[in-house]
């Protein structure tokens, strides 16, 4: 019957779409970026086929169930769909690039974490990353543009042939097929012996950065300048010294001595610059002060440096500097832009109405930014959608360089197609700072204990607004944690245009009356205002506040009684958390991230003894007390993570023969890249409502308290390269509700505890590179419920003897060494 049942087939094609128009856009851009010769014209081809099957569903769904005439026709055209895409990726399009190029980056960022620890040396390091990189396409340019398209940050110091160095290089943006122009103007001028700066200014959202990336990545650059090709974020607040050690590192190529300021780095390396003469470009990105500036700009024989910046003074006037203002897109160039985004092709389909599209995109402004983001609202929407859409654009300013309040209004547009719902959760993305990678996890318990949402419908939110270009996501949607209500391994990210959209939109009533009480980013201090209005009582239900170092006296008495979630995020080696956090008596969600370059201390803990309505706290880089000396006062806590933490190394001075841990709701609870933790305590497992524990990157873990198997609700364990843990506790084999279980990397695991078998409800195993496990303990053949095992191939071959015997249902999955994301922005 399933023959002619439209529905099932419309939703069986609408899943396969899902899956496949996404990642095809991407590749139709690389694929338009390369020579004609080298150009595959059926990619495109293609994506009009996936189109055309967006459109197949939509009449599908307006059909009735009971028409069967109808039913048959439209089954028959879905069919017949379903066999040219299957068709297309089984013959034409290499199946790694769809399904496996987001494993490749996690496999070689894990790689290159595990060569900064010391487990391999460099020539391997090299060796493997060509191995991977290789199976994505014979050209070594085009791999690494792909790469970096697709999330592969900070990773490969010189891997592609002989590549150019980078310092928090950004993800390659969609933009560069609307810049030749540009790229090659900036070439030219760079190029010109006499000039040793050039300026690349314009406001945000314009490409400076992609831009600079596409310089970067151009094949004539990196024949003139070799290896000595280095990308530096700089950022508004940066860490000089560590960006000069960087520098020194990258074109010196010796060990760095040790620097006593700023100025004394600046010194030594402008004197080194001056003794060696090599061509080398330095790609300064993102700043923001001529005062910055300053202290890494370097004079030398064919040494060239190249700016971006949004404000033409930070570019010093000199006859060697040269400024290039980048303009917005001409208008042949935007509109291929934008049809490329709203159509999946380069020019306006027939089918649609070309004047209300022309009119649409002419509202964009010539901006790359709002052409991607407008072109992606509209995606797929009906004809008024559009209307609404222009009549939003006519009324608003037309956009100039610096004109932010023209650049906000145009990409509202973008919003108004959003559900109220989803609406409101974009809103809360003013509340995190933008360009940097922040755990998806942090933004999805706002909207699951302020917002009360569900787990799964806030995650699919997410993926809604990654999906319009609102956020990027990077990690691997594949990996099975997520199935299990965990996006500890996805990480989100904003440009600072969409987090001033939201803001902007968050900001239209007064101060005291806003949901969101969004403080932007000052250095030392509250903003001015906040002063004045001390104790006055605000109505916000989220409250974000960016600094620096605060000492308790820089904090004013604020009245946040309404408040639901705070978020302090900062760059400092201290910290006092604000006096008025005791006196926040609704707060259930807190959030603490310091994106310094070293973990803070931090103050001011005990206030949280106040907080009997806290759900969960978020800390990250931070120097914390031990966990009891706060859990007594915790009772409602459901969530507890720390990243990049110190202080717990004295966790296991903390025995059965004191008081628990007094957490009695907790469910969820992780600890990753805690350097200093060596033990867990046997009190720790009195937490016996917890549903799901990670232990992830806590290198000096060896064993698991031997009463693992009080925890008899947890559903998920996740154990990610704890590289010293030697055994896993008999006991674990009482976890029978466990569903989810990941010793991954778990190098010095030797063996499985035969007890292993008892685990009835478990159906996930992830052991991929356990080197020293080398057999299964007989007992496994009893896990019945077990659905998909990942491990190497030693392993994998008694996985299927295992199989065939006994787990007929079970899917093997053998895959390459695999290695923990180490996810540092520096």
């Amino acid at each position: 019957m399933d023959r002619f049942n439209c529905k099932n087939a419309c939703s069986r094609l609408d899943r396969l779409l899902t899956g496949l128009i996404q990642a095809l856009q991407h590749i139709c851009l690389l694929n338009l970026e390369a020579t004609k010769n080298e150009q595959n014209p059926s990619y495109e081809e293609f994506l009009r086929t996936l189109m055309k099957g967006v459109e197949l569903v939509k009449e599908c769904e307006k059909t009735s169930h009971f028409t069967t005439f109808h039913n048959l026709r439209y089954t028959s055209r879905i069919q017949q769909l379903e066999k040219e895409i299957c068709g297309f990726v089984q013959c034409q399009m290499p199946p790694h690039i769809l399904l496996d190029l987001k494993n490749l980056i996690t496999e070689l960022n894990n790689f290159h974490h595990l060569y900064e620890v010391g487990s391999v040396d460099e020539s391997e390091m090299t060796e493997t990353m060509y191995k991977y990189v290789a199976k994505l396409s014979n050209d070594p340019h085009e791999n690494g543009m792909m790469l970096q398209q697709m999330g592969a940050e900070d990773l490969f110091d010189g891997a592609f042939d002989e590549a150019p160095c980078s310092y928090n290089l950004p993800i390659m943006s969609d933009f560069v097929l609307a810049l030749e122009k540009s790229i090659s103007n900036l070439k030219r001028i760079l190029l010109q012996r006499e000039v040793s700066v050039v300026g690349v200014q314009g406001m945000g959202g314009l490409g400076k950065t992609t831009l600079a990336l596409a310089l970067f990545n151009d094949q004539e650059i990196k024949g003139i300048f070799q290896n000595n090709i280095i990308f530096i974020t700089v950022s508004q607040f940066p860490n000089l010294k560590g960006i000069l050690e960087t520098m020194w590192e990258k074109i010196v190529r010796r060990k760095k001595p040790e620097f006593q300021n700023v100025e004394d780095a600046h010194r030594q390396l402008q004197q080194e610059l001056l003794r060696q003469a090599r061509p080398t470009l330095v790609v300064l990105d993102d700043v923001w002060s001529r005062a910055d500036l300053e202290k890494v700009l370097f004079e030398g024989e064919e040494y060239k440096t190249l700016v971006t910046t949004r404000d033409c003074s930070t570019i010093p006037k000199t006859p060697s500097t040269q400024l290039y203002q980048l303009p917005l897109l001409d208008d042949t160039d935007a509109l291929s832009l934008f049809c490329f985004w709203a159509f999946g092709q380069r020019s306006i389909p027939s089918t649609a109405a070309e004047t209300l599209v022309r009119q649409v995109q002419a509202e964009c402004k010539g901006l790359p930014l709002a052409l991607k983001v407008i072109g992606s609202s509209l995606h797929g929407q009906p004809l008024p959608a559009w209307q609404r859409a222009k009549n939003k654009l006519l009324n608003g300013e037309p956009i100039s360089d610096y004109h932010k309040e023209g650049l906000l209004r145009v990409l509202e547009t973008s919003i108004d197609v959003l559900d109220e719902e989803t609406r409101v959760c974009f809103l809360d993305l003013g509340s995190f700072p933008s360009d940097r990678k922040i755990c998806a996890e942090s933004l999805l318990d706002i909207w699951v204990y302020v917002r009360k949402m569900e787990w799964r419908d806030a995650f699919v939110i997410l993926l809604e607004l990654g999906s319009r270009n609102l956020l990027n996501l990077t990690s691997n949607l594949r990996r099975p944690a997520i199935n299990y209500g965990s996006a500890s391994e996805l990480y989100f990210s904003q440009h600072n245009v969409m987090r001033h959209l939201a803001i902007y939109l968050a900001s239209r009533d007064s101060i005291v009356h806003r949901k969101r009480l969004l403080m932007p980013c000052q250095e030392h201090s509250l903003p001015r205002k906040c002063k004045l209005l001390e104790d006055q009582a605000f109505d916000a239900q989220i409250v974000s506040i960016s600094t620096g170092a605060m000492e308790e006296t820089q904090w004013c008495n604020m009245n946040f009684s309404e408040a639901e979630a705070l978020i302090l995020h900062f760059s400092a080696s201290e910290y006092f958390l604000p006096l008025f956090l005791s006196s926040m008596r609704k707060l259930k969600v807190l959030i603490v991230l310091n994106y310094g370059s070293k973990r803070a201390i931090v103050n001011g803990l005990p206030a949280l003894s106040s907080l009997t309505q806290l759900k969960t706290i978020h800390l990250e880089r931070l120097i914390v007390a031990p966990l009891q000396e706060h859990s007594q006062t915790l009772l409602n806590l459901e969530k507890l993570s720390l990243s990049l933490c110190e202080g717990l190394g004295n966790i296991s001075r903390f025995n059965s023969t004191q008081s628990s841990l007094e957490l009695p709701l907790i469910l969820d609870f992780n600890l990753d890249h805690c350097c200093d933790l060596e033990e867990l305590p046997a009190g720790i497992c009195d937490m016996t409502s917890l549903q799901k524990w990670s232990i992830t990157n806590c290198h000096l873990v060896e064993k698991l308290p031997d009463d693992l198997g009080k925890l008899i609700y947890l559903r998920m364990l996740r154990l990610l390269a704890c590289l010293g843990l030697k055994e896993l506790p008999a006991s674990i084999g009482k976890l029978g509700k466990l569903e989810y279980l990941d010793i991954s990397l778990c190098e010095c695991l030797k063996e499985l505890p035969e007890e292993i078998g008892q685990l009835k409800k478990l159906e996930e195993l992830d052991m991929r590179e356990c080197s020293r496990l080398r057999k299964l303990p007989e007992s496994v053949g009893g896990l019945k419920s077990l659905k998909h095992v990942l491990c190497n191939e030693q392993i994998g071959q008694q996985w299927m003897h295992i199989k065939s015997s006994s787990l007929m249902e079970l899917r093997v999955e053998v895959v390459e060494a695999h290695f923990s994301l180490d996810w540092l922005d520096g």
